[in-house]
């Protein structure tokens, strides 16, 4: 028997939905973090004494820089994702790009937006 090249349509569509599903939960994470940057309201220092004011304001500036490190991270992951559904339409999807050979299901449930099987990892190294 001939070793698979590509994903049935239906596996196609099961790893579409999956990865729907995470795109919808990552832009909602990210829109929360960009709205978390953008409060200038809440718990400021404005009633604080001076004494911890700006040690509250350097722990607020650590959080935002926490939060807009996160923002971006789920960005890239949001990017990712999009780009796994474009070869999803483009048929290549769960294509190895350094082997050629299909990554393993297993690997793309857990990672869905990966293009690289573990063997093809490993030859990056």
């Amino acid at each position: 028997m001939a070793e698979k090249t590509r994903y049935t349509d239906e596996e196609l569509e099961e790893f579409r939905q999956l990865i729907l599903e995470k795109l919808e939960k990552a832009e909602r994470e990210y829109d929360n973090l960009c709205n978390s940057l953008r409060n200038n309201e809440g718990n400021g220092t404005a009633d604080t004494s001076p004494t911890f004011k700006a040690l509250e304001e350097g722990a607020d500036t650590l959080g935002k820089e926490d939060a807009a490190r996160m923002a971006e991270r789920q960005r890239v992951f949001i990017n990712h994702l999009r780009a796994a559904l474009i070869r999803i339409e483009n048929k290549t999807y769960g294509i190895c790009r350094a082997t050629g050979k299909l990554i393993p299901k297993e690997r793309l449930r857990a990672v869905p937006h990966a293009t690289l099987s573990i063997e093809g990892k490993e030859q990056k190294r």
